[in-house]
């Protein structure tokens, strides 16, 4: 079933339907998607480019590469296991970190 069942039309000049389709598209959104972030009070962002893709591809990789070296020197005895559970919470950190501030959308739902 819709979720979504009240229609809304706007009416805008060219300059206005212009900047809302160069907005969306800068964010990775359809239009209606857009408004509604916005009518909600999120800040929204722009997409960012593949390089942060590649980035955060990389860095999983590393970190389930580091996992896997830890899992086997740990069964060897030859790490510390605590130190190295800080290391990959650091880790993650900067990962959620990057997420927030190139992709999540910020801002409160008004109810």
């Amino acid at each position: 079933m819709r979720t979504r069942v009240y229609k809304k039309q706007f009416w805008f000049n060219e300059k206005e339907k212009n900047l809302l389709a160069k907005k969306s598209s800068e964010a990775g959104m359809n239009e209606s998607e857009y408004v509604r972030k916005v009518v909600l009070g999120y800040e929204i962002k722009e997409k960012p480019d593949d390089r942060f893709y590649d980035a955060i591809k990389m860095m999983r990789t590393t970190s389930n590469n580091l996992n896997q070296i830890a899992k086997k020197a740990h069964t060897l005895g030859f790490i510390d296991e605590l130190e190295y559970k800080r290391e990959v919470e650091k880790l993650n950190n900067f990962i959620s970190d990057i997420k927030i501030k190139y992709l999540i959308c910020e801002g409160v739902v008004n109810k």
